[in-house]
């Protein structure tokens, strides 16, 4: 029973929850006042797991942590900057990123391939990189186990609180810890989208198993989330894990393993969430789940559709159960399925039933909607395939947010 156990004391502690890892965020000047630039060190050679954007626009920190990735079997540090995306900066940026990953390794005597580079923000504009090389030989001297909260607010764009979690637990009979930060509420859609997540881990595992493990992960967390349908430029998820804890390495098809990847998945759902639940405009976290499909794949096909939908989610916004819109977008998804077999639940309430049998007058189907968090689960009755997805309703205020982002 030991290994079971989840040290909820440790639970808040972020990013630097993880033995070995140390963090800050400051204010360096690209904003006009909020924290923009945002370092995680690990006091060991860590080994890393990254995925990104899938967008062709690829911006220039991604090509160098790609880069880097290739290069190096460990790493040391993530530096971030948010205010601006050094995206479609030509090669000006690109060397702008390089310097980045040159002054942060320089001061911490390590190798620029030991060094992860990310940025976010306005799309097209020079990075003002000599207020960042001030700003990171000013980071690296603050950094430390207490400023998981700062390094979680110097990621932000638009985002309106803080995405940060972490689980501590007994593994093997020793302590091992994962935590997380993530930044996004706009430009979100499945194959990565306007964020950046930053995982760190003093567990001991492999560099290959360890990149399964997060592909595997990011595709059933951050890929599975839909705020408006728009990917960006600088996406990416990176993880660390600097084997601290002691533990004997991960292997898959092991008890140790399994456990850890469930924490490891807990976490990073967790970041998922908090950022449908901060899109851009939100008023309610929608949870998709679509069953009985033929297979798992045209399972979660239906649910990004329906998630997509901008009918659906101005429906739910405005607290109409209009099935109709629902049943539509599943129709258009490209998935085989058979209309008379469709089935509908809001919040666990049936709104519609086999052969398009109406259980609710409307009235009394729209209180279905009024709650915060709407749990909406389509039967399509015709397999065993399965997938859930999470979005967030439409709203007037997101085309405030959009209209307004630069000015």
């Amino acid at each position: 029973m030991q290994q079971d156990v989840i040290l909820a004391d440790k639970i808040k502690n972020g990013i630097t929850a993880p033995k070995g890892f140390r963090s800050a965020g400051i204010h360096c000047g690209i904003k006009k006042s909020r924290k923009d630039l945002a370092l995680i060190v690990s006091d060991l050679p860590a080994t890393a797991a990254a995925v990104f954007t899938l967008n062709k626009v690829q911006a220039a920190p991604v090509l160098i942590c790609k880069k880097h990735l290739k290069e190096s079997d460990t790493f040391k540090a993530i530096i971030v900057n948010s205010g601006n995306a050094n995206a479609c900066t030509g090669e000006r940026g690109y060397q702008d990123a390089v310097t980045m990953a040159d002054e942060t390794a320089k001061t911490l005597s390590v190798k620029s391939k030991e060094i992860f580079v990310s940025s976010t923000g306005v799309i097209g504009e020079p990075l003002p990189i000599n207020k960042i090389i001030a700003g990171i030989h000013q980071i690296v001297k603050q950094v430390d186990e207490s400023k998981h909260i700062s390094t979680a607010e110097a990621i932000m764009t638009t985002d309106t609180f803080v995405k940060s979690t972490s689980s501590t637990f007994i593994l093997d009979g020793k302590e091992v810890s994962i935590g997380g930060i993530a930044k996004g509420s706009g430009m979100i859609h499945p194959n990565m989208a306007t964020m950046l997540a930053f995982i760190t881990t003093d567990a001991v595992i492999e560099k290959n198993i360890f990149q399964k493990l997060l592909k595997d992960v990011t595709d059933k967390t951050f890929n599975r989330i839909v705020v408006d349908g728009d990917t960006s430029t600088n996406d990416m998820v990176i993880a660390l894990a600097n084997g601290a804890s002691g533990i004997d390495p991960l292997q898959p098809q092991t008890e140790s393993y399994r456990k850890f990847e469930e924490q490891f998945y807990q976490v990073m759902k967790k970041l998922s969430i908090d950022i449908v639940i901060d899109g851009e405009g939100a008023t309610k976290l929608i949870e998709i789940t679509v069953e009985g499909a033929l297979c798992d794949e045209d399972a979660t096909k239906a649910a990004r559709t329906i998630a997509l939908s901008p009918l659906v989610k101005t429906a739910i916004h405005g607290e109409d159960a209009n099935w109709g819109r629902i049943i539509a977008a599943v129709g258009y998804s490209g998935i085989d399925f058979d209309p008379d077999k469709f089935e509908i639940i809001i919040n666990d309430v049936p709104i519609l039933k086999q052969k398009y049998f109406v259980t609710l007058p409307i009235e009394e189907a729209n209180k279905t909607l009024k709650p915060r968090n709407i749990n909406l689960k389509i039967k399509l009755n015709i397999g065993k395939g399965t997938s859930t997805v999470w979005t967030c309703d439409f709203s007037e205020e997101y085309v405030k947010i959009n209209g307004s982002y630069r000015t």
